[in-house]
């Protein structure tokens, strides 16, 4: 029987930081019962320290809030589709950040209740949830230069001036769940929400295990002592991230439509 993730091409760069994860699920026939095996097997917990287990949506208590159970219950409510999948599997990859992100957004709902608005911290960190991808920058001249390039929106000079940059000082990790499951059926539109990470240069050099322990980690004491807002993203066409897809010359990067001139702030006057 075809499998819903049959779909996936597990071969492309922007699910490289979950694959690790993908495999140990693939290898087995029950993919939910291959879930829990694995966080069992890597000591998932949530933020309360309770076992993590997901489990179906139908399980949810009505009135609950999704984010409110995993965080009282450990319990990750995962329907049968790529969404909730990807979702799963950035739990996995990604523990720690996944923990903190469930505190924030267990805490704002405690503290406001779910009404239409979630509030601008609930909004940033669902928005990290969903559609972040981790901008990982040494910090150096490079990085820094590479940094003011893209959030300056001067795709030319950040693509094809500073490309070979990307292969030295700069990595882009896919986090968002919505944003993995957006690039199955990949458009050139998509844009992520980047959210930068300084790191020293002997970072390039470790293995991918150790980079995804030290993102994990660095990241999430981010977030803990940071307030997160809307304003702490970069935006990021994701496509055009260097060997992320085809033909990828200047005619490419001069699609305005995508790669978007900066927007000029209104003067306060």
């Amino acid at each position: 029987m075809t499998k819903f993730y049959s779909v996936i091409d597990w071969s492309r760069p922007w699910l490289a930081s979950i694959l690790p994860a993908a495999e140990t699920i693939l290898a087995q026939e029950d993919w939910r019962v291959a879930l829990n095996q694995a966080a069992r097997a890597v000591g998932l917990i949530n933020h309360r320290d309770l076992p993590l287990q997901f489990i179906p949506q139908e399980e949810l208590p009505e009135g609950v809030a999704y984010e409110s159970h995993i965080s009282a219950a450990g319990k990750v409510p995962t329907r049968e589709n790529l969404h909730d999948f990807f979702n799963a599997l950035v739990w996995l990859s990604f523990p720690q950040i996944k923990r903190q992100l469930n505190a924030l957004q267990a805490a704002q709902i405690e503290t406001l209740g779910i009404g239409k608005s979630r509030g601008p911290a609930r909004d940033a960190a669902t928005i990290f949830d969903e559609n972040a991808a981790l901008l990982v920058l040494e910090n150096s001249e490079r990085g820094h230069r590479l940094l003011s390039c893209l959030r300056e929106h001067q795709w030319q000079q950040a693509f094809i001036e500073h490309r070979d940059d990307f292969a030295s000082v700069a990595q882009v990790w896919s986090f968002g769940h919505a944003l993995m499951e957006k690039l199955v059926q990949p458009y050139k539109g998509i844009t992520a929400h980047a959210w930068v990470v300084w790191v020293d240069p002997d970072f390039f050099a470790q293995s991918f295990a150790q980079q995804a322990r030290q993102l994990d980690a660095q990241v999430s004491k981010q977030l803990q002592s940071h307030a997160l807002t809307t304003a702490d993203y970069t935006p990021l066409p994701v496509l055009g991230v260097p060997d992320w897809w085809a033909g990828q010359d200047e005619t490419f990067y001069a699609d305005e439509e995508v790669f978007r001139a900066k927007r000029v702030q209104a003067s306060s006057q």
